[in-house]
């Protein structure tokens, strides 16, 4: 069964006027623990999506400050500064902290809502409580946001917490250098996520030179050949991934769209189990030189999904991602060194 870095859980029952959103992340308590109290990590994905933070300051502790400004567009479209600021009530490490929350100027100073234009009768301060739990290597986070308007607005803060939570998803994944590997229930589809430290550029070049294929594609155990790679649409692709005993296993394709560097969508085939063919979709997305590379392989049904799971390409994905981050460490080195 394929895991899952984030999932979205029922939560306990709590008054009208509370958010409570819980996620379960595919990394050590440790380190989601650090995305919320050290600001070199909480910069990285503090904010909906398509925010910037360029200022933060964290002082964890009971009666420390906390304040940030965050970046990006309104509801109105216009890109601006958004400040808040907070006083830390209560610390437990790696197992809670509720802090206050408040609108700020760019001072730091406490503002109504009405000072960015929010609608609504909005406490000059709510509460935030946030608990970790550790469950076998991952960590379940419940969030208590208190204090929020009903109606619109509470939409808003909720969909920003979880555009916030997909971001920390994403961070997390890095720094544990983990691959995620999404499969839900009665779905065709199978999606892999990785956050790679390289530019788009070069991942895309991995995924379409001949002469780096055979340095990632596949676990390690095979040895991979390219025999056909024609990176254009309507171009077909074949490779063989051979054992030490000779044994050749054969997978060909045909590409529908190749759009440098961002996409490449192309059609899988086992040729050990003709006419299950599945789509594949490559998606890469850079922020700040990083790259983040999601694959959804579309199946002809969920039991073509559910035997390709079984036969272990959880197992072989993972693998084939750890060797591709391998290989833009070294490429990408070695590009700098020129």
């Amino acid at each position: 069964m394929a895991t899952r870095s984030t999932i979205e859980r029922p939560a306990a029952k709590h008054s009208g006027g509370d958010l409570v959103i819980t996620r379960t992340f595919d990394a050590p308590r440790e380190l989601v623990w650090k995305a919320w109290t050290e600001p070199g990590y909480f910069k990285k994905w503090w904010g909906p999506k398509d925010f910037t933070v360029p200022h933060v300051a964290i002082d964890p502790r009971p009666g420390g400050k906390y304040s940030y400004c965050m970046r990006g567009a309104g509801p109105d479209g216009v890109v601006r500064d958004y400040c808040g600021t907070g006083v830390y009530k209560d610390i437990v490490p790696l197992k809670r902290l509720v802090c206050t929350d408040s609108f700020a100027d760019d001072k730091g100073n406490v503002v109504p809502a009405s000072h960015y234009g929010m609608e609504g009768d909005w406490p000059l301060e709510l509460l935030v409580t946030v608990t970790f739990e550790a469950v076998n290597g991952r960590t379940t986070m419940t969030l208590l946001h208190e204090g929020i308007p009903a109606g619109q607005m509470r939409d808003l803060t909720k969909a920003g917490w979880n555009e916030s939570f997909d971001k920390l998803a994403e961070v997390l994944a890095a720094g544990t250098g983990r691959t995620r590997i999404t499969v839900e229930p009665g779905k065709q589809e199978i999606v892999i996520r990785r956050v790679y430290d390289a530019p788009r550029a070069l991942v895309f070049r991995a995924y379409t030179d001949p002469a780096l294929i055979p340095q990632w594609w596949g676990p390690r155990r095979y040895a991979t050949i390219v025999d056909k790679l024609d990176a254009r649409a309507g171009g077909l692709w074949r490779f063989l991934n051979r054992d030490t005993d000779g044994s050749e296993y054969a997978f060909h394709g045909v590409y529908h769209e190749v759009a440098a560097p961002e996409r490449i969508v192309a059609t899988f085939e086992f040729e050990g189990a003709p006419g299950h063919v599945s789509l594949e979709t490559l998606v890469l997305e850079e922020s700040v030189g990083r790259t983040t590379l999601t694959n959804t392989s579309v199946f002809q049904s969920v039991a073509d999904r559910d035997a390709m799971m079984q036969e272990g390409m959880e197992e072989g994905a993972s693998e084939t991602m750890d060797r591709l981050a391998e290989l833009l460490a070294v490429t990408g080195e070695a590009k700098k060194a020129a």
